[in-house]
């Protein structure tokens, strides 16, 4: 039985994915640069305002605002599944890469927003990635806080 997913106007939602069994999802860096390109196609053809972000090397976590919220679904499957598609024919693997279907926890736009994205942009320090956030260059932190990475350029301005 699969849960109906709830989808409001006019919030943001924390939005995680997982490799399947945890595994690997992005190797390398162009792994990374694929994900992140296509993050930018797929948040402009489903007009979602993305505020913060950071891959790690089996999940993501998106922070964002849909426009329209029941557009989501369409655009985290469109992300995934191309995703897939070039990981599957770059590795030469088959069947399923992600863990079940996208989590999204609602988030009110105040002080628990912001809370939210420096939690997640820490993943790679408490992960023992790297020591310094300034030197991951796969999450919003760089462009957030440091003007930096603008070459991704994926960040909306955020309006509290």
């Amino acid at each position: 039985m699969t849960k109906t997913r709830l989808l409001i106007k006019n919030v943001c939602y924390h939005i995680m994915a997982r490799g399947n069994h945890k595994q690997t999802i992005f190797a390398g860096k162009e792994d990374f640069d694929f994900y992140l390109r296509q993050l930018k196609h797929y948040k402009r053809k489903y007009s979602l305002l993305l505020y913060g972000y950071c891959l790690m090397p089996n999940h993501i976590h998106l922070v964002g605002e849909p426009k329209d919220p029941e557009k989501l679904p369409k655009l985290m499957q469109g992300l995934h599944r191309s995703y897939t598609a070039y990981y599957n024919k770059k590795y030469n693997k088959v069947g399923h890469l992600w863990q079940e279907r996208f989590k999204t926890k609602v988030i009110d736009k105040d002080k628990y927003l912001m809370d939210c994205i420096t939690y997640i942009e820490q993943n790679p320090v408490r992960a023992n990635i790297t020591n310094c956030l300034r030197e991951y260059e796969f999450s919003s932190y760089p462009e957030r806080c440091l003007t930096e990475n603008a070459d991704y350029g994926l960040l909306d301005k955020l309006l509290l």
